[in-house]
């Protein structure tokens, strides 16, 4: 058997894996609420590691490693800045989150949850979030089918639209029968299946080569090849400040400001059995997250040592875990480790491909007043999937597209539009519906004309504006429109205690 044929057949196998997994909850999926949110049951372990594995998609594997390959640590402190707002996420907006949408209406939704924490009557809110999340979440589609179209191509020399079609279709199959369910449990298989490449890759590479010293020494020496071959553009990829700005390390550690605001991520926390678990959930989170991200920036500096001890092209720097795995693994184990790439692509589009359906069933369909049986929103929900995954295609047709800079912008916009109000809401008792609007209005506007111009992108991340000027509009517009309202009051003080560790109200 050929070293490609048992590469295909390791993926096979991983591809049949995640649709069996798909059948299983397809059978636990009975209504709109199991398909959307796992009926509030996800333990913490589930939660925490397909949060993580949901998150970092093919960035991580493929995004990451080339940006470092290419520039250096100095490209590692998005992974910095990211590790710091997940912690964070799970610490202050976890447990409240947990608690506040199930006290408020029983919220399955951010959208939902906003209309219901701020008892908005308009149906505004919900409309406005529903359509960010459905723009947004277009892009961040759109960049886990170019990285799956990528991973094809780069290690099949498969035709670009053929591995995309392939790695999308799989996962709308599992998507569309499992639900939320199917997305969660597949991202924990998946999440272990990135973990273990990621330790195994640079941990092998390493011995390989001779040890730690050789690879420094390998590094360096690219390095000074590097810039005597282009005296203008100077390397020092083990420096975590060297090339870098105070606005550009500024700019990648604002990464984790977009934790606050990211449906696909926070939906997690609303699904947790109880405000408790989030406890545990941060802690498996985190440790989930450190390794990956140590063992991605590994294998990029590894990669940058042993391709310059053993000369080869790597024509995409964002393939050097792709390539890497071909190298040091007998083909089989290659294709389990290349599987982790795919498992990374797919649990990323399966989390947010059900976020979008639910803002079109939930938060658009449904505040038609329309009533419909539990199968037909199910249906419904499927049918929300297979229309965003169809204009995500569309968008991904182009293979030129970078997947760090399409991640980057609906990133931004999400962190921007819900971040402030998603804090503001959970920690500030007279924060308004106005406020809220204004708040995400203006951080979605701030996004898109900071994240479509050349110039000021360059300069500085979009999310930073587009949090700060948000958040000041929250504030602003909230002392300017507030007012008693004793259920809203209510609710938040049964929150504050029952996050705490208290009970609900009878």
């Amino acid at each position: 058997m050929s070293d490609t044929n048992f590469q295909l057949l390791a993926v096979g196998l991983y591809f049949a894996a995640m649709l069996g997994i798909g059948y299983y909850a397809y059978r636990k999926t009975s209504n709109l609420d199991d398909y959307m949110l796992a009926g509030r049951d996800l333990k913490p372990g589930v939660a925490a590691i397909s949060a993580g594995a949901s998150d970092m998609s093919g960035w991580l594997l493929m995004g990451l490693p080339g940006a470092i390959y290419l520039a250096g640590l100095v490209e590692g402190w998005i992974a910095i800045g990211l590790t710091i707002g997940a912690w964070l996420n799970w610490k202050f907006v976890a447990p409240r989150l947990r608690s506040y949408t199930e006290i408020s209406n029983n919220s399955i939704t951010v959208p939902s949850f906003l209309e219901n924490r701020f008892k908005d009557s308009t149906r505004v809110l919900r409309i406005i979030a529903g359509v960010i999340i459905l723009v947004f979440f277009t892009f961040y589609v759109s960049s886990g089918m170019v990285a799956g179209g990528k991973f094809f191509e780069s290690t099949f020399s498969a035709p670009y639209f053929w591995g995309m079609v392939l790695v999308s279709g799989i996962t709308l199959l599992y998507t569309l029968f499992g639900g939320f369910l199917g997305a969660s449990l597949t991202d924990v298989a998946q999440g272990l299946l990135m973990l273990a490449a990621l330790v195994a890759v640079p941990v092998v590479a390493v011995i390989s080569m001779g040890g730690v010293g050789e690879v420094i020494n390998n590094i360096n020496l690219a390095d000074a090849a590097a810039n005597a071959a282009d005296p203008s553009r100077e390397l020092h990829r083990t420096s975590l400040l060297f090339g870098g700005t105070a606005l550009g390390i500024i700019s990648a550690c604002a990464w984790g400001l977009g934790y606050f605001g990211q449906p696909h991520i926070i939906v997690r926390f609303m699904a947790l059995r109880s405000p408790a678990d989030a406890k545990a959930g941060r802690r498996i989170g985190i440790a989930w997250m450190v390794l990956t991200a140590v063992g991605a920036i590994a294998t990029a500096l590894i990669g940058v040592a042993w391709f310059h001890k053993y000369p080869e092209t790597l024509e995409d720097p964002e393939t050097v875990f792709l390539r890497m795995s071909q190298i040091l693994f007998h083909p089989f184990v290659a294709g389990l480790v290349l599987a982790a790439v795919l498992a990374a692509i797919m649990s990323t589009i399966a989390s947010q491909l059900i976020v979008c359906s639910s803002a079109l069933v939930e938060d658009l369909y449904g505040i038609m007043g329309r009533k419909s049986s539990d199968r037909t929103n199910v249906i419904l929900g499927r049918i929300g999937v297979l229309v965003v995954a169809i204009i995500a295609g569309i968008l991904a047709l182009d293979p030129s597209s970078s997947i760090l800079k399409l991640v980057s912008f609906a990133w931004a916009g999400f962190g921007a539009a819900f971040g402030p109000v998603i804090i503001l809401s959970l920690y500030w008792k007279k924060f308004t519906s106005w406020g809220a609007l204004a708040a995400m209005v203006s951080g979605a506007i701030i996004v898109f004309i900071w994240g479509t111009n050349e110039a000021l992108s360059k300069t500085l991340y979009e999310i930073v504006p587009g949090f700060v000027i948000a958040t000041i509009f929250g504030v602003v517009v909230s002392l300017l429109t507030q007012k008693h309202h004793p259920v809203i009051e209510r609710e938040f003080n049964e929150m504050k205690r029952h996050s705490a560790g208290g009970t609900f109200s009878a």
